[in-house]
């Protein structure tokens, strides 16, 4: 019997995601509007077209003007629910990113090169599907397991596997566009052995990069997920920790580019998302500079408690958890969870809180949440627990979210209905 380790993200090409329609309309889509017309395009038509086009290029022409906005100054207000298109444009933009990381991924057991990226650093984006996006690979990212595995299982149990990358815009239109220099962390989510079992140590551990001042006036430590811990922070002879090498990238690209405006972007997937959470603390803690340091998260299961969430928010940490109802994923691990209108609290005195906290596996959402739904979705044939934690699905899900008052198949059904064929 072959034993075969399947990562959750399907390893298939992905071209950029287009913007689409935008959701200025809502649910206001007219049903009777695909009528025949003599050789020209309905004046409705046109009209919608008109405000599109000119609604886009208002999008693009405020992202530069607006970009702390969309990475957390204001904590989302207003942006989230109805979904505004500039934010639309970045989350998508940066989903791109972490789809780049599982393309540019080797997975296949087999392969010599299994757990490496599969791409010269030059190559990378444009190999792993982002073309012409003026980002630079500056480093590659690798996470070791502190499991030791057994030699006979082969490279099966290799600890110390391939996860992302650090790149940064160097391209002066790009960055006149974006308003500033920004440097994004990608990371992918789950692939190896390894990272599975490490997802099953969901016990809380102490953080160990925390400030003394930080705890002031808590009652409890900031504690984060043992088996992410183990992966941020575990290193080998040959490989270095995720954290030394994020440090050491990060430290050198600030350096390099403190005098202009920088932002600094973590995003990723799954076990990515957990990561990233934890790096952004990190690297938070251990550089000394002003950064606007934000995450961008796509079906993240949680990462810490209470205390952790709120060394966050003192740093000014801003983090925007994109979430699908329908993925079990993003309700694990925990089995009290301590949100923020403290619902947690009132079964303070009840016997199971008190065994949960004593054995630590107590957690807390962390970041403001863009909670979507795949049951909303004309896309999607069927509802499992790949397809709802799917990479592809969240970005399908992005693309067409108008409000939580209207179905996200708004927008296909309004491309649709503006689509006249002339007739002779």
């Amino acid at each position: 019997m072959r034993l075969a380790i399947k990562p959750v993200q399907p390893f298939s090409s992905m071209a950029k995601p287009s913007l689409g329609p935008l959701s200025q309309w809502r649910c206001a889509i007219p049903v009777n509007t695909a009528q025949q017309t003599s050789g020209y395009t309905s004046k409705w038509e046109r009209s919608v077209g008109d405000s599109r086009e000119g609604c886009h290029a208002r999008s693009l022409s405020q992202l530069s003007k607006r970009w702390k906005e969309y990475h957390g100054s204001k904590d989302w207000e207003g942006l989230l629910d109805p979904l505004d298109d500039g934010l639309r444009g970045e989350l998508m933009r940066y989903g791109s990113f972490v789809e780049a990381a599982y393309q540019s991924f080797d997975s296949c057991l087999s392969s010599p090169s299994y757990a490496t990226c599969r791409h010269a650093r030059n190559s990378m984006l444009e190999r792993g599907g982002v073309n012409k996006s003026g980002y630079r690979v500056t480093k590659n990212l690798h996470a070791t397991s502190s499991i030791q595995m057994p030699h006979w299982i082969g490279q099966i149990g290799v600890r110390s596997s391939w996860i992302g990358y650090v790149a940064v815009c160097e391209d002066e239109n790009e960055i006149s566009r974006l308003g500033r220099r920004d440097i994004v962390i990608s990371l992918r989510g789950t692939a190896t052995c390894s990272e599975w079992l490490e997802n099953l140590r969901t016990t809380l551990t102490s953080c160990p990069f925390v400030n003394a001042t930080d705890t002031i006036g808590q009652n409890d430590s900031p504690m984060v997920e043992t088996g992410v811990l183990s992966l941020y922070t575990s290193s080998t002879s040959a490989c270095p920790s995720l954290q030394h090498s994020l440090r050491h990238e990060i430290s050198r690209l600030v350096q390099k580019y403190n005098n202009e405006p920088l932002s600094i972007t973590l995003t990723g997937h799954s076990l990515g998302a957990s990561l990233a959470v934890l790096a952004a603390y990190d690297i938070k803690t251990a550089i000394k500079h002003d950064l606007h340091l934000s995450v961008i998260s796509f079906g993240g299961p949680r990462v810490g408690n209470r205390s952790f969430r709120q060394n966050l928010e003192l740093q000014g940490t801003k983090i925007l958890r994109i979430v699908n109802s329908d993925d079990l994923v993003t309700k694990v691990p925990g089995f009290f969870v301590e949100d923020y209108n403290d619902v947690a609290q009132e079964k303070k005195g009840h016997w199971m809180h008190k065994h949960v906290r004593d054995n630590q596996w107590v957690y807390a959402n962390i970041g403001h949440e863009l909670r979507l739904s795949s049951r909303d979705s004309l896309k999607l044939n069927s509802l499992n627990v790949a397809t709802c934690h799917d990479l592809k699905t969240y970005l399908n899900l992005v693309n067409g979210f108008v409000s939580s008052t209207c179905p996200s198949s708004a927008r296909m059904i309004l491309e649709k209905a503006t689509t006249v064929p002339s007739t002779q």
